[in-house]
């Protein structure tokens, strides 16, 4: 299952979770972008793990029927929700859930973070960050999968260094990066510097873009056209040799984790002007990428 996509990168995707809650009017956003697969986070305002069996088959049923692969998964292991001090028999459990629905799905990557502090020094931290990923680590290459971490929350969330370590730490080929493009706008950092170091590990790539309003908030933008550096992140994946899918997250009308709706907007149009202006960054004549040969 290939997308008509005039780029050498892999499918372009999108969280469908960002497009609507229903599964149905996801697969009908990225229909009209023409493209064939869906990143998988909640469903019906359920996350896909706590699915009950019957919906679960009913949506392996549904995807199947409308020709759409799943690229990856977004969990909940280690975010924003659970500190490093929290119960890991959360994410454990959640993870060999998904290692089953995974399985039926064809999917292989599963988006983890790495679990924000909790009151503990820099040290106990890190000790506990690594233990925790390395013991993941460890059952997701047993289920044949691939967990990769986001820059988003948590001890490796907004550094280079400790991402690398991480990864190295680790050393496991279960676990490789995921880098958000937007991610950098709303944690203050510069995500762009950072992927230049980590490019080599990273097997997902999440596309947002936003610029930093005035009082400090976050304001989210079309692909290209904040100051997330999108169109150089691509750059630098494609220089790179990064061939995996671009997911689409572009928080304009549904903001999940923040259970956020503008209202008066309609999510999957916002969702499909977001994919457009994404294939814009891609088609343009100086996306290093070019055609393919």
């Amino acid at each position: 299952m290939t997308d008509p996509a005039p780029h050498r990168f892999g499918p372009l995707t999108g969280i469908g979770d960002e497009a609507a809650h229903a599964l149905p009017d996801q697969i009908a956003a990225v229909h009209r972008l023409g493209w064939r697969h869906l990143e998988l986070r909640n469903v019906d305002g359920t996350a896909l793990a706590d699915l009950d069996r019957t919906a679960f088959r009913a949506l392996v049923r549904r995807l199947s029927d409308e020709g759409i692969g799943v690229a990856a998964v977004a969990s909940r292991v280690g975010n924003w929700s659970r500190p490093v001090t929290g119960d890991f028999d959360l994410d454990l459990r959640e993870l060999d859930t998904l290692a089953d629905r995974c399985a039926a799905l064809d999917c292989r990557i599963v988006r983890i973070m790495s679990y924000p502090n909790d009151g503990l020094d820099e040290a106990d931290w890190a000790d506990r960050v690594l233990d925790r990923t390395a013991r993941l680590a460890e059952r997701a290459a047993a289920a044949g999968l691939v967990l990769a971490h986001e820059n988003c929350a948590g001890w490796a969330a907004d550094r280079a260094d400790r991402a690398l370590r991480l990864v190295h730490a680790v050393d496991n080929p279960a676990l490789r990066l995921l880098f958000d493009t937007g991610n950098g706008v709303p944690h203050g950092y510069d995500a762009l510097a950072l992927l230049r170091e980590v490019a080599p590990h990273v097997v997902h790539v999440h596309v947002k873009d936003a610029v930093r309003a005035p009082d400090g908030t976050t304001l989210y933008t079309l692909p290209g056209h904040g100051d997330a550096q999108v169109a150089d992140c691509l750059h630098v994946l494609a220089a790179h040799g990064y061939r995996g899918a671009l997911s689409l997250e572009p928080h304009l009308a549904i903001q999940p984790h923040a259970d956020l709706l503008r209202h008066g907007e309609d999510a999957p149009d916002l969702f499909v002007r977001a994919g457009r202006a994404l294939t814009g960054l891609l088609t343009t004549d100086r996306h290093p990428a070019g055609r393919p040969e």
